[in-house]
């Protein structure tokens, strides 16, 4: 019956109490330190939030880090897409196969992965060698925003690809046939039909991939420029180089909340439960 609830019985709090447990010691109490620190270090009050939201270097930072997640998103989506299409609409096995490759990564160590991309896009790597015999010269690919997008759009490809995949399977092919029978052509029809029913695996994987590279921090590092830091880079500098916790402190809480207010946007219009549900 509708507006009936449903009453919570022991043995479900003796399942949910390990998680809660593990979020108390390993998310609620870290990050109730970093609020602590950031209005307690160098001294009490919220003078490092006014440092951070005056700061002309910190909104530069933010509008960088938020461009490079959207071109990052971008990049994952126009790679992955054609990927997950294949997987899910391709001979039995087939699909398999293509996934595993693309879930290599997850096997494979982060730190391999970067020091990968930096033997392939360094000076003396093969690509620089392959623009070098074209008649381009030698160029700098290495430490620049250029080999930190590609180096994140790699490792951020299978959340997309996942995502698309758990989707297009569920597409019943009918459709597309259907409008092909009336007339259209198979462009058309993928296009009007078969697209349409797939932007849900679309907004799902963008969104996992947009929020995960504000956060980035490794491969901007690595890869990137230090002239162009993201914000991740930037709160390691401050805890590294100046050891200034509190600052550093009120940086993270400032990307907690801009992420935040980027899954509130997501849940308003589409609602958080899709990233998880099945249909």
């Amino acid at each position: 019956m509708a507006g009936k609830r449903i009453p919570i019985r022991p043995k479900t709090w003796m399942m949910v109490a390990p998680a809660a447990v593990f979020l108390a010691l390993f998310y609620l109490a870290p990050l109730t330190h970093v609020l602590i620190l950031s209005v307690t270090e160098p001294q009490a009050g919220f003078g490092n939030f006014a440092q951070v939201l005056s700061s002309r270097h910190f909104y530069e930072v933010l509008g960088h880090t938020f461009r490079t997640a959207l071109v990052v998103t971008l990049g994952a989506l126009l790679l992955g897409y054609p990927v997950a299409y294949a997987a899910a609409n391709g001979p039995a096995g087939y699909g398999a196969t293509l996934l595993t490759i693309v879930a290599l990564s997850f096997w494979t160590s982060f730190l391999v992965r970067t020091y990968a991309w930096m033997v392939v896009l360094g000076a003396h790597g093969p690509l620089a060698g392959v623009v070098e015999a074209l008649g381009f010269g030698r160029p700098q690919l290495l430490f620049t925003n250029v080999s930190a997008t590609v180096g994140m759009v790699h490792a951020l490809l299978p959340f997309m690809v996942m995502s698309l995949y758990s989707v297009m399977t569920r597409i019943d092919r009918r459709l597309v046939s259907a409008g092909e029978s009336l007339g259209a052509t198979p462009t058309r029809a993928f296009f009007s039909i078969y697209l349409p029913l797939s932007a849900p695996g679309i907004i799902n994987g963008a969104t996992l991939v947009f929020i995960t590279c504000l956060g980035f921090y490794a491969m901007p590092v690595i890869l990137g420029s230090p002239r162009e830091p993201m914000i991740a880079g930037m709160i390691g500098d401050q805890i590294e180089q100046m050891a200034n916790f509190g600052y550093a402190a009120a940086l993270a809480l400032t990307l907690l909340s801009a992420t935040a207010a980027t899954f509130a946007v997501y849940n308003h219009f589409f609602g958080l439960h899709r990233l998880w549900a099945d249909r």
